[in-house]
C-alpha cells in the first residue's frame, strides 16, 4: 500500500514537471524567438515549433502516466 502511494506521488510530480515544461515552451519569449520569416519543409517555423512541442509534451505525458501505472 505504501509503495503504491509513493509511486503515485512520483508520477504526479513527473506530470507537474511536464506541465511546467509546457508552460515554459509556450511562453512569450520562446515563441517570439521562433516568430521569424523562415520555413521548415514549407511550414512556417513558428507552426513547426508549436507542433513539435505539442507532440513532445504528449509523448512525455504518455511516458509519465505509463511509468506510474
Amino acid at each position: 500500500m505504501v509503495r503504491k502511494m509513493r509511486r503515485e506521488a512520483g508520477g504526479s510530480s513527473t506530470l507537474v514537471a511536464v506541465f511546467l515544461l509546457g508552460c515554459l515552451l509556450f511562453s512569450y519569449p520562446l515563441l517570439a524567438l521562433f516568430n521569424v520569416h523562415a520555413s521548415v519543409f514549407g511550414v512556417p517555423l513558428l507552426y513547426a515549433y508549436l507542433l513539435c512541442d505539442w507532440a513532445a509534451l504528449i509523448v512525455l505525458i504518455r511516458w509519465a502516466v505509463s511509468r506510474s501505472g
